[in-house]
């Protein structure tokens, strides 16, 4: 039992409220326990300039930002340049969402998943994604219902959680006091089938072993399911 009074193996309260801002086409308030992140996604009928003038692909991107009082101290707004941290963050939302979708299929056209963490309590990432994927959704199927996409482009559902060791225990879903003290610490993001799109799993305090390694897996990979059921 741990000492917020969860299993080892049990996530706080996950709710996702669809429909949460009235002018994105797909928004989400997710909340992982205390952490709550605001995620819209928006869509512009062209491709990145980057992008080659002959494909036919479209692009799936994010943007992350902690508000000034998402955490017990004031953080400053990123108005110019974003932080090694934030820029990591983005990469990993973005990256992870583009993992579940036929770029192809989707077409000539840019989809940006804006996620806005509103408080923190640990696995803002996470949460994030989470949230990236069901706007990401929502934002397909008004697309297809006004008869922009024929085909649906998203090959399969993914989900991510947080997990590691604790105290010497592997844990899953930590929050901000576990997460300070974490010896082990892990971001996990995996396709409903089980297929791995993400395994960041870092020593923080202190080495693990394959054994620990399996058992996180096995953590993140139940709670994963958990969640895209909850979809």
């Amino acid at each position: 039992m741990r000492k917020n009074g969860r299993l080892n193996n049990e996530t706080r309260k996950i709710n996702f409220t669809r429909n949460y801002t009235k002018y994105a086409p797909g928004s989400v308030l997710v909340e992982f326990g205390d952490t709550k992140v605001l995620v819209c996604a928006t869509v512009e009928n062209v491709k990145p300039k980057w992008m080659d003038k002959s494909s036919t692909s479209g692009w799936v991107t994010a943007e992350y930002s902690l508000l000034p009082a998402s955490t017990n101290v004031r953080c400053t707004r990123e108005r110019t340049k974003v932080s090694g941290r934030t820029q990591e963050i983005q990469r990993l939302i973005g990256r992870s969402l583009r993992a579940c979708v036929d770029l192809e299929k989707l077409g000539e056209r840019t989809i940006t998943i804006d996620a806005d963490v509103i408080q923190a309590d640990g696995g803002t990432r996470v949460a994030s994604i989470c949230g990236g994927y069901i706007a990401l959704c929502d934002v397909i199927e008004k697309l297809r219902k006004d008869g922009e996409l024929i085909e649906n482009p998203i090959i399969e559902p993914i989900a991510a959680i947080s997990a590691g060791i604790v105290d010497g225990e592997v844990v899953v879903d930590l929050n901000y006091d576990e997460d300070c003290t974490a010896e082990v610490d892990g971001n996990i993001v995996l396709t409903k089938s089980g297929k791995i799109v993400e395994f960041q799993t870092t020593a923080e305090g202190g080495t693990f072993t394959k054994t620990e390694l399996d058992k996180i897996f096995e953590y993140a990979k139940n709670a994963i399911n958990q969640i895209i059921q909850m979809y």
